[in-house]
């Protein structure tokens, strides 16, 4: 298959492009002038240089899959409101009215779990059909893009795929985030401050969204014309924020200590978020 895919270069984009490098697929990835995967990839795709909305309806003549990671604002990046609905909401629809006018066939969004914001406090797990009830602007334009994207395949008759990812870990990841901070730490022997760590969350080896994101390209039962089908990406095995920090902690063979309660929990955070994941899907 010939696939064109946005944010690239970002976290969960570099693993895909390592993953999707083993297979037999031409890639035709986006990316900022001289930017760089955040991690080895092996094989380089095939760059195409330029901002998000300056592509044109060319650049995805001959393409089969479309597949946008690319967003602004991912958390503890921040984005102004403007920029956050300019890029993931208009720029984001302009992109699938040219591919779609280009021929693509199938296409592929990367959603964000906190799309679902308060209803995390209404379900044990889950369900992709749940309120989207997000409490930030970064999540409100997430829910924003899909509802539009949503929209788009009914009308159209597209095959869209959208996954909404939780709390993805692993390398290259922003440092200021849970799991590289957590590692900065223990391979430094350092103390590690944390919240009182009882937060509820369902911890994903980025490689396996890496995986989850190619069997929604390959596979062709899943999908249909103008039904969206939308997935939560997890692995179904929530856990506290402490046991996961203490198992990380405990298979690096840290030598500091994980000081639990040091920091206060964030204002309105969900001490549970866990998706409900359904084994037959991707």
């Amino acid at each position: 298959m010939n696939i064109f895919l946005t944010g690239g270069t970002g976290f969960i984009g570099s693993h895909l492009l390592l993953a999707l490098g083993k297979q037999k697929h031409t890639v035709i990835a986006l990316r900022r002038s001289r930017s760089k995967p955040c991690i080895n990839i092996g094989q380089e795709p095939m760059w195409c240089e330029k901002s998000m909305d300056k592509l044109e309806l060319s650049d995805f003549y001959g393409i089969d899959v479309f597949v946008h990671l690319a967003s602004v604002g991912v958390s503890p990046k921040s984005a102004t409101l403007n920029e956050l609905y300019y890029w993931n909401v208009l720029v984001m629809l302009n992109l699938l009215v040219k591919a779609h006018a280009a021929g693509v066939k199938r296409f592929i969004l990367a959603g964000s779990s906190a799309e679902y914001g308060l209803s995390a406090d209404k379900y044990d797990y889950i369900p992709t059909d749940a309120p989207l009830l997000p409490t930030s602007s970064y999540a409100a334009s997430k829910a924003a893009g899909f509802i539009a994207a949503n929209a788009f395949a009914f009308e159209n008759k597209t095959e869209l795929c959208y996954l909404r990812i939780f709390s993805a870990y692993g390398e290259g990841q922003y440092i200021n985030n849970f799991w590289p901070s957590l590692r900065a730490a223990a391979l430094s022997g350092e103390d590690f401050f944390m919240t009182p760590g009882q937060q509820i969350r369902d911890f994903i080896q980025v490689e396996l969204v890496a995986k989850s994101i190619i069997n929604s390209i390959e596979d062709q039962s899943i999908v249909k014309k103008g039904i969206p089908y939308i997935v939560n990406v997890g692995t179904g095995n929530p856990a506290t924020m402490l046991d996961f920090a203490e198992k990380c902690w405990a298979d690096w063979g840290a030598k500091g200590r994980i000081i639990a309660g040091a920091k206060p929990y964030r204002a309105n955070e969900p001490m549970r978020f866990v998706p409900l994941i359904v084994k037959t899907e991707i």
